[in-house]
């Protein structure tokens, strides 16, 4: 299979549902060796034989973003097996929302962990090899939560600082040939939406509907839409475009 990512190997943490799958399918399709990782077992082995079945290449383990060993061990498992690591996507991510006054420090932390800690593990440890080899892509996934949403203290604050923690990161690696950029979602079609529906109560085709009113284009967002513009960013020749972060939500973001 030749495509824009033939030969590159394309590692994605929260790779086998939502839109961490569609990036990983994204990859695959487009010719490269993909790697994801999950704490979630049952649906790292669905996304397994589906791309199995597809005759993708993909190297699936479970591993645990908060925690650096899962992370190291993961990633030199990957480097032995495909011999390269070009492309991080750090979109493992989770919710836990609520109100301020109601939100617990589990609750803040966990957030806090997955997202932010999970980035820098997978981000300090990819960034040996992409240095050594000269060359790499590092996107991470933000939210247009990032300006401010009712009931995700936590959430807002995590995705925010990723777009700091993306700037930063691509002042000090862009010398190594090492571009790092963010995409940040609006309303994506996705399980953790449907979750948010059932926190609050609605049916999820209703909450879709509501959303929609609110987006210019009048549909609500897939996984495929943010892959689009994860391979836009990870694409050889997207060498110039560094520190960017883009909202794909269906009309303009700040």
């Amino acid at each position: 299979m030749t495509g824009r990512f033939t030969d590159r190997v394309a590692f994605i943490t929260g790779g086998s549902r939502g839109i961490g799958r569609g990036i990983a399918e994204a990859f695959a399709e487009e010719g490269a060796k993909v790697a994801i990782i999950d704490i979630n077992e049952t649906a790292l082995q669905d996304t397994e034989a589906a791309f199995n079945e597809k005759g993708y290449t993909l190297f699936a383990k479970q591993a645990d973003v908060t925690n650096a060993s899962d992370i190291e061990a993961a990633m030199e498992e990957v480097v032995d097996q495909f011999g390269s690591l070009d492309i991080l996507v750090n979109n493992a991510g989770i919710i836990r929302d609520n109100l301020l006054f109601k939100m617990t420090d589990h609750g803040w932390e966990q957030v806090m962990n997955v997202h932010l800690k999970g980035a820098f593990y997978a981000s300090r440890a990819a960034q040996k090899y992409m240095v050594e080899q000269k060359y790499g892509r590092i996107i991470n996934l933000s939210s247009t939560s990032a300006l401010g949403n009712r009931g995700q203290a936590n959430y807002a604050t995590a995705k925010a600082g990723l777009q700091g923690f993306t700037k930063t990161l691509a002042i000090e690696l862009g010398k190594f040939g090492i571009t790092v950029n963010a995409v940040a979602p609006g309303f994506i079609e996705t399980e953790m939406t449907k979750a948010t529906a059932a926190r609050i109560g609605v049916p999820f085709e209703d909450f879709v509907k509501a959303n929609i009113e609110h987006i210019p284009v009048r549909r609500s967002g897939k996984p495929a839409d943010i892959a689009n513009a994860i391979t836009f960013f990870a694409d050889e020749k997207s060498s110039f475009v560094n520190g960017q972060v883009i909202y794909v939500a269906g009309g303009p973001r700040n």
